[in-house]
């Protein structure tokens, strides 16, 4: 159920979000104490408001309702990526080129898991990223999480 609510939930957002100038960044569709969640997580060049979310929970929101993608009750929550977003696409690890990143991999690259470091951007479908000693190479399909980090 979760996997088609998000698939849906996806469907149905991109478009409302696309014409107010706004990616999708995440949806989530998850049990958690209080109960289902679907939530999505936006972003525009510049950042997002919370008049932003508000308004995109109100649209994304209404046309749930009417499409009535989701059966079941559930709460809608609409919120920024923040300083430390998660990169998912090989766009976002093309934007955030030369940012300090932290990346978790599916299988060990060179008897690691974890990488810290400073993004250099993608090469034929693979994260190239600075961890100080040399640059490693990670297949995308590898990256089980990747995050922007604080840069101070």
């Amino acid at each position: 159920m979760s996997e088609g609510a998000v698939k849906r939930g996806t469907v149905l957002a991109e478009p409302i979000l696309s014409s107010q100038g706004m990616e999708l960044v995440e949806v989530e569709y998850r049990r958690e104490e209080r109960g289902w969640v679907l939530r999505l997580t936006i972003d525009r060049e510049g950042g997002v408001t919370l008049q932003d979310c508000a308004q995109v929970s109100q649209d994304v929101g209404r046309s749930l309702d009417v499409e009535d993608v989701i059966s079941a009750p559930y709460h809608l929550e609409v919120s920024s990526p923040g300083l430390t977003r998660a990169l998912k696409k090989e766009k976002d690890f093309v934007k955030y080129t030369n940012h300090p990143i932290k990346l978790k991999t599916v299988e060990p690259v060179e008897n690691r898991r974890n990488f810290k470091g400073r993004l250099l951007g993608m090469v034929d479908g693979k994260v190239r990223i600075d961890v100080g000693d040399r640059v490693f190479e990670i297949s995308l399909s590898n990256v089980s999480k990747a995050n922007l980090e604080l840069d101070f």
